[in-house]
């Protein structure tokens, strides 16, 4: 189990490895604690989704003083309530443990959770047409919760299942103990996709995975290289922000496979001589802006 934590806009601030199949809701803590006091900041406000969401978990962040920011689950009771909310409202109800729930309703939202569903349903609808599928294909999972069994073995889309599914468009739960106002805490809740960019790149771009290592020493080697890679990585990225260019890290990376330097001695002098060999714009616009901090 890798622990991986970073700040906003990703930036990288430490991690730690932990042996064997390890629940990461054990992980949680000794990893804030281990880093907290390596760096010495005050506890931050843990941010995570609702697979973080148990009443363990919870119950140990607040015992040790950690304040935190969960995606939640939102029962049918809200609905009623929710129903007359416009965009950007927000429905707060305090809870017994000291808790609030903050609801937000968001027009992007509502139009992207439409979009997910009619895509979802349009893959359903094709797959039930050709009659692929068997009573064995209904489940909870994804848009097959909308199935039906009609008869034995008849498999038809239960259209009362995505009326009532609508309803919930727009709608988005938070669970926190902080004092932050419901705008702050959908903006913090929002850096989440920051760790979870974090470790694609760290498993596509970086190739941090599959590890064919076995010894503790060249794990733990292995991801020290791919986490040095990826606080580079993440400040190549700060850098062509900064200079206002359109260009990724990963494209910036592939421009290197075929920049050339070449070192040669005079033969009078003996004296080394370095060359870089032809580049197109993007390598040469590359080369200065990395030149340009390496030398201040």
């Amino acid at each position: 189990m890798l622990g991986l934590l970073v700040g906003e806009e990703g930036l990288p601030i430490g991690y730690d490895i932990f042996r064997g199949n390890t629940f990461e809701g054990h992980t949680l803590l000794p990893i804030l604690k281990k880093i907290g006091g390596e760096y010495g900041f005050a506890p931050p406000i843990v941010v995570a989704d609702a697979a973080l969401l148990s009443k363990d978990n919870l119950k140990n962040l607040s015992e040790a003083q950690y304040q935190f920011i969960i995606g939640a689950r939102i029962k049918k009771q809200i609905l009623m309530k929710a129903r007359i909310m416009k965009d950007g409202d927000s429905l707060v109800i305090r809870k017994k443990d000291k808790t609030r729930l903050v609801v937000m309703y968001s027009e992007n939202r509502a139009k992207k959770d439409q979009r997910n569903r009619e895509r979802g349903l349009r893959k359903l609808r094709q797959k039930v047409r050709t009659g692929k599928l068997s009573k064995e294909h209904i489940s909870n999972r994804g848009y097959n919760k909308f199935l039906t069994l009609k008869g034995e073995v008849t498999v038809e889309i239960d259209e009362k299942k995505i009326a009532e599914d609508k309803q919930w468009d727009g709608l988005k739960g938070y669970l926190t103990n902080t004092n932050l106002r419901a705008k702050n805490i959908v903006k913090n809740y929002g850096q989440l996709w920051q760790i979870e960019r974090a470790f694609r790149i760290s498993k596509t771009d970086l190739r941090v995975r599959p590890i064919f290592h076995r010894r503790q020493s060249r794990i733990e080697a292995h991801i020290c290289i791919a986490f040095v890679a990826y606080t580079i990585y993440k400040e190549l990225e700060r850098l062509l922000k900064k200079e206002n260019i359109e260009m990724s890290p990963k494209r910036a990376a592939e421009l290197t496979h075929n920049m050339y330097e070449i070192e040669f001695i005079l033969p009078k002098s003996h004296k080394k001589e370095k060359i870089i060999l032809k580049m197109d714009n993007d390598q040469e616009l590359l080369r200065n802006i990395i030149e340009k901090y390496v030398r201040s």
